[in-house]
């Protein structure tokens, strides 16, 4: 199967164009292979715990922050898995509300218990979504307006958003990226990068199937923990 660069996001997913999205301008077969890690030979990922799948929960029940986060201060998020731990530095002057909502449901553990329910090699990873099925959502959207040059290079972290929303709408699904560099034009929301423990993420990007973009095991946010400094 070949993978569309530009995503095309359904429903609130993260749809490559030949899975069944859209229109796209470009396949990932350009794109430069992300970096991965050894597998245990039996398809799971050196340093990944063998768990059992949360069961999935109802979308929505929040309620969006009505403050943005303190300028100046630096917010670091973070994310334990059953792969291992990374941090994710939110940047709020890319995209405000995003961070301040990302934020705001990080505190709130609205991500604890959930999953990566979309792994594709050498291109991303994506959770937030409480259903696990691609659709769900914290009940309400937030909207900034991505930089024109924005690039989405390793470790950069935005958010999912449907087609039919306006360029840097945001919910609660947000995906990682694990090559490079990937060309998607200036839609999602930047919320911030890993700053911390890219070999967890590396280690969680090998444990996708290509061809139908899901984890060929279960890997879980356990929790998310939120840091302010400065």
């Amino acid at each position: 199967m070949r993978l569309a660069l530009a995503l095309v996001l359904l429903a609130g997913a993260l749809l490559p164009l030949g899975c069944g999205g859209g229109d796209g301008d470009g396949e990932a077969d350009d794109a430069p292979p992300a970096e991965t890690t050894a597998t245990d030979g039996g398809g799971g990922a050196v340093g990944c715990r063998a768990v059992d799948a949360p069961a999935p929960r109802a979308d929505g029940g929040q309620t969006a922050p009505t403050a943005l986060l303190v300028a100046g201060r630096t917010y670091e998020v973070d994310v334990t898995t059953s792969c291992g731990d990374f941090t994710i530095t939110l940047d709020q002057e890319a995209s405000p509300e995003a961070a301040a909502s990302f934020a705001a449901l990080a505190e709130n553990g609205f991500f604890d218990g959930t999953v990566f329910h979309r792994i594709v090699p050498g291109f991303v990873i994506q959770g937030g979504d409480p259903t696990a099925t691609g659709t769900g959502g914290p009940g309400y959207t937030t909207e900034d307006t991505p930089a024109q040059d924005t690039s989405y290079t390793e470790g950069v972290v935005a958010m999912a958003k449907t087609a039919a929303e306006p360029a840097g709408t945001a919910g609660s699904q947000f995906f990682i990226v694990t090559a490079p560099e990937v060309a998607l034009p200036p839609d999602y929301a930047v919320v911030g990068s890993v700053t911390g423990g890219m070999d967890v993420v590396r280690r969680i990007a090998v444990l996708g199937d290509p061809n139908t973009e899901l984890p060929t095991q279960p890997v879980v946010v356990e929790r998310m923990e939120v840091r302010t400094s400065g």
